[in-house]
C-alpha cells in the first residue's frame, strides 16, 4: 500500500486501474476529463492493460459500455452533467440488459444557466434508470467505492450497472491523502469478472431480455430488475464487511456521525457533508445535541436503515444540493416517503436547498439550520422549505439586475 496526495478524479482512475478494467469507452467533459486522461496515459505507458476508445458522444459511449459488459468484459467509463443527460436513453437500455459495469459521474449543475460547478441535479435525474448509485464524500471513498462497485455490479444476485458519484471541483480537483492498496490485495478482494451463463429461465438470479412484446413479459423483466436492485442492499453490506476486514475502512449505504444521542440530525449526501461534520463538532462543543446522517447509497434507497437511524430523533434537517422544479428538494421527498406510515412516530422533517451551482454552504448556515429545527421540534410547527441564500448575495444580484436594466434602457432609448 502507498499513500499519495491525489485528486478525486485520480482516485477514480486508480479504482479502475486496480479493478483491472479491460475496456474504457470515453468522451471528455468538464470536470470529468482528468479521469480518462489519466487512464489514457497509463494505457500508453503500458502500466494499465486497458483498451481505450474515444467515442463520438456519451450516448454511444454508454451503448459501447453496456454491449461490452454484456459479453463478459470488465468495463469502466465516466461522464458528467450534460453528458449524463445526453446518454440518458442508454442508461435505461443497458440497465435493462442487466449489463454490469461501473461509471463515474462527476456531478455538475445543469444548464440553463450554464455553470461548471457542482450540484446533484444531473445524477438525481438518473435515479430511476436502473443504475445503482453510490455517492462519495472524500477522495479515499472514490477509490474504495469503485472497487466495491465492481463486486456489487458483477454479483449474480444483482448484475446491474453502478454509478459512483463524486462532486465536481469540490472533490474532482481537490487533492487529499489517499491510501492506494496493492494490486495483490485488490485481486484477492475483487476476482476476475465471471459473466456466467445468460438465461431467460424463471427464477434464475439473472433475468435478461432485450426485445419483448406485450405488457405481461415487460412487467416481468422490469420487476426482476427491481428485485435485483433491492437485493443490492444486503449484497453491498456483505461487500462492505469484507472490505473493512481487508483494508480497515468502512463504507456502508448510510453513514452515521455522532447520531447516537443526537436530537437534531442533518441529512445530506456528497462532499459538503464533510463541512456538516465540522459544524456538528463545533455545535457539540457548545452542548447542542446534533448529528449527521449521510446518504451514501441512493439506489437502492436504504429505507430500513434510515428508519432505524432516525428512531427517537426530534427533528431532521434535509439539505438538498438539488432542486426539482415545482416540487422542491429531492432528498426531502425521498426521506419523507420512507418515513410516512412508519409504526414509530417520525421526527419533524424540514427542507433546505443549498449548494446549487457550486454555491458554498457556510458553517454559520449549519448553525442556523440547527436552530430552526430546534424551534420546530419545540413548537411542532414545520417551517416552509428554504433556499440557503444570504442578504449579501441577494444585494449583489439586485445590483447586476439594475445594471442590466440600465444597459437595456440605453439600447432602447436613442
Amino acid at each position: 500500500m502507498t499513500r499519495e496526495l491525489i485528486t478525486g478524479n485520480a482516485a477514480a482512475a486508480w479504482g479502475a486501474r486496480l479493478a483491472r478494467a479491460d475496456y474504457l469507452p470515453a468522451f471528455p467533459i468538464t470536470p470529468q476529463t482528468e479521469i480518462i486522461e489519466t487512464i489514457a496515459r497509463w494505457s500508453g505507458e503500458g502500466v494499465m492493460d486497458c483498451r481505450m476508445v474515444m467515442m463520438e458522444s456519451e450516448h454511444s459511449m454508454i451503448t459501447a459500455a453496456g454491449a461490452a459488459a454484456a459479453t463478459g468484459v470488465r468495463v469502466y467509463t465516466a461522464t458528467s452533467s450534460q453528458g449524463l443527460l445526453y446518454g440518458m436513453e442508454m442508461l435505461y437500455t443497458v440497465a435493462g440488459w442487466r449489463a454490469p459495469f461501473v461509471m463515474a459521474n462527476v456531478s455538475r449543475g445543469l444548464a440553463a444557466p450554464i455553470t461548471l460547478e457542482s450540484d446533484h441535479n444531473d445524477i438525481l435525474a438518473a435515479r430511476d434508470s436502473g443504475f445503482l448509485q453510490i455517492h462519495c464524500a472524500t477522495c479515499q471513498e472514490v477509490l474504495d467505492v469503485t472497487l466495491m462497485a465492481y463486486r456489487l455490479a458483477e454479483d449474480r444476485r444483482v448484475r446491474l450497472p453502478v454509478i459512483v458519484n463524486l462532486d465536481g471541483f469540490y472533490l474532482s480537483f481537490t487533492r487529499e491523502p489517499v491510501n492506494i492498496p496493492g494490486q495483490d490485495a485488490v485481486d484477492a478482494f475483487l476476482p476476475a469478472f465471471d459473466p456466467g451463463p445468460a438465461t431467460f429461465r424463471a427464477g434464475h438470479p439473472v433475468s435478461q431480455a432485450v426485445a419483448v412484446l406485450g405488457g405481461a413479459p415487460y412487467s416481468y423483466f422490469r420487476y426482476e430488475t427491481a428485485l435485483a436492485a433491492q437485493a443490492a442492499l444486503d449484497v453491498y453490506a456483505a461487500i462492505g464487511a469484507d472490505f473493512f476486514a481487508r483494508f480497515g475502512r468502512r463504507h456502508g449505504a448510510l453513514e452515521r456521525y455522532r447520531c447516537e444521542d443526537a436530537e437534531i440530525v442533518f441529512f445530506m449526501m456528497g462532499s459538503f457533508s464533510t463541512k456538516a461534520k465540522e459544524a456538528v463538532d463545533r455545535m457539540r462543543e457548545d452542548g447542542v445535541p446534533v448529528g449527521l446522517l449521510r446518504l451514501c447509497m441512493l439506489r437502492p434507497f436504504p429505507t430500513e436503515l434510515l428508519r432505524s437511524a432516525l428512531t427517537g430523533k426530534r427533528a431532521v434537517a434535509v439539505i438538498d444540493q438539488n432542486l426539482s422544479m415545482g416540487k422542491g428538494g429531492i432528498l426531502h421527498t425521498e426521506i419523507t416517503s420512507a418515513l410516512y406510515g412508519y409504526r414509530n412516530a417520525p421526527p419533524i422533517v424540514t427542507s433546505f436547498v443549498g449548494g446549487l451551482g457550486g454555491r458554498d454552504i457556510s458553517i454559520e448556515e449549519f448553525f442556523e439550520i440547527a436552530a430552526i429545527n430546534r424551534r420546530a421540534s419545540e413548537t411542532g410547527e414545520i417551517p416552509p422549505p428554504r433556499l440557503l441564500y444570504t442578504d449579501t448575495e441577494l444585494r449583489e444580484i439586485r445590483k447586476l439586475q439594475a445594471i442590466a436594466h440600465v444597459e437595456r434602457q440605453e439600447e432602447i432609448v436613442p
